[in-house]
């Protein structure tokens, strides 16, 4: 079945950096497009950055300039590389892709900015 892991979260002070994560299995990942999400303390879901299988990116306005997603096909995995952190990036990032009608989301990893 389709599984998604992500790693990478933690506390870091504003201005800090951090890079998540996700490990997919289950899915011929080079062909599919991922996501990260965010859930913040406010419940709010926002998609704050998507890579499609020919490596086209796009970001939320609230964070380009600072986050980069890319992909490594050989190893199955999908990385957030997000830099200059503002305590309004406070939130658990998922991962997320999906095939025909059904979501797979990761467990999630939360991410503190604070100082």
């Amino acid at each position: 079945q389709v599984q998604l892991v992500e790693s990478g979260g933690g506390l870091v002070q504003p201005g800090g950096s951090l890079r998540l994560s996700c490990a997919a299995s289950g899915i011929i990942f080079s062909t599919y497009t991922m996501d990260w999400y965010r859930l913040t303390p406010g419940m709010q879901r926002e998609l704050v950055a998507r890579i499609t299988s020919g490596g086209f990116r796009n970001y939320a306005d609230s964070v380009k300039g600072r986050f980069t997603i890319s992909r490594d096909n050989a190893r199955n995995t999908v990385y957030l590389q997000m830099n200059n952190l503002k305590p309004e990036d406070t939130a658990v990032f998922y991962c997320h892709t999906k095939s025909g009608w059904t979501d797979y989301w990761g467990q999630g990893t939360q991410v503190t900015v604070s100082s």
